[in-house]
């Protein structure tokens, strides 16, 4: 794996003396989902600071590229670039009169050509979801669009990194979930990703590494099974277990479950406390593009296919479904509760977007490798093909 981002003997006091990193050495490596997590205090925003070079380093470096980070203006205009910001608070970075001007900031200042600027912004908004809101001013969107809106401005510029401080924070449940389905979607594309966060399930389900800080230093890093495996570290930070790992030890000190390492989401605790399937048929998971279909054609497929239960991934997807007056029974956590749901015997159809086809292909595939459970993931390239 490539590093992208490191952290050599990092130091950083403010000016009224506090300390508040103290010697973080870390290496993030390209194309990971990293969480910091971690107690008030613990330095969390400090280092993403760092990260973009908002903040210069007291003693230590920060490299990028395995380039140390320099300083003056044309280095910082490079970096920022490559490595994205948004802020836990979205009202703190939204300041423009109308959603186009705010998302146009970023590239307009990296000297692109009006018409560039336009199709940046064009692009981002429709990948948020938030096309047609480019006339609206930002203090009308709720929190979540605001939310969107900030992450379009970082995404107009191409980053290689996205660094979110408390993504899901004054988030209602819904829309807190799809922001991290868009981050998930941003993931798969290629993109480096690194959140702060006190929601310790949200960090064990997503997080390809999970980093706890506490009093200003990195005081275990790996897995979320391997950083929450740990009851009395976690304690100790100030932080809860998962909702998940709680309940694992629970079973497993009742004697009901047992495993090497707790269960990583709600899927793997159903698998390691029954039988897969209540039936000796698995049901199918249909997979269909909204990418290389039109409404007219969407309604016949999903009228067509003999599917149960349908999820939509993606904002193209959950767009789709909703010009199409189709009602969705997941939009979160789409894949793992359609594999729930094929243990059963039960049919289910995705829609998506064709960046999104193969990964699901690929979890399901995956899934079925581990358990053994035979579940047929079937994707229908045009869609059409289910009418002939």
């Amino acid at each position: 794996m490539t590093t992208i981002l490191e952290t050599r003997s990092l130091c950083y006091s403010y000016g009224d003396g506090t300390k508040a990193l103290k010697d973080v050495c870390i290496s993030l490596q390209e194309g990971k989902k990293v969480a910091l997590v971690g107690p008030n205090g613990a330095g969390k925003s400090t280092l993403m600071l760092m990260f973009n070079g908002i903040l210069r380093p007291s003693e230590g470096e920060v490299l990028f590229r395995g380039r140390p980070m320099s300083y003056d203006a044309a280095s910082l205009r490079s970096i920022r670039r490559a490595v994205g910001m948004v802020f836990q608070n979205s009202d703190d970075q939204l300041f423009a009169p109308t959603v186009f001007q705010d998302v146009a900031f970023g590239p307009t200042n990296l000297g692109y050509a009006a018409e560039k600027v336009s199709r940046y912004v064009g692009f981002a908004l429709q990948y948020v979801g938030l096309s047609g809101y480019e006339r609206r001013p930002p203090h009308h969107l709720s929190g979540g669009e605001k939310k969107r809106v900030a992450i379009a401005g970082i995404l107009a510029m191409e980053p290689d990194v996205m660094i979110l401080d408390e993504p899901t924070s004054n988030l209602d449940p819904a829309s807190s979930e799809e922001i991290m389905e868009m981050l998930d979607e941003l993931n798969y594309g290629g993109k480096t990703l690194i959140i702060s966060t006190h929601d310790v399930d949200l960090a064990y389900r997503w997080a390809d590494e999970v980093i706890l800080m506490k009093e200003g230093s990195v005081v275990r890093r790996g897995t979320g099974q391997e950083v929450f495996g740990d009851a009395e570290l976690i304690k100790g930070a100030r932080l809860k277990l998962p909702l998940v790992v709680e309940l694992y030890q629970e079973l497993a000190g009742r004697g009901i479950a047992q495993r090497s390492a707790p269960p990583k989401n709600i899927l793997e605790l159903c698998d390691l406390l029954g039988p897969k399937s209540r039936t000796e048929e698995w049901g199918r998971i249909y997979i269909c593009n909204v990418d290389e279909v039109d409404e007219k054609q969407v309604v016949e497929v999903l009228q067509t296919i003999p599917a149960g239960f349908r999820g939509a991934m993606g904002n193209s997807a959950k767009a789709m479904a909703e010009r199409c007056g189709i009602s969705m029974d997941f939009t979160y956590g789409v894949i793992d509760k359609c594999i729930l749901k094929a243990l059963l015997g039960k049919n289910c159809i995705i829609m998506t977007s064709g960046g999104m086809v193969d990964h699901i292909i690929q979890r399901i595939r995956d899934y079925g490798q581990e358990s053994g459970a035979r579940i047929e993931a079937i994707s229908l390239l045009k869609c059409t093909e289910i009418l002939k």
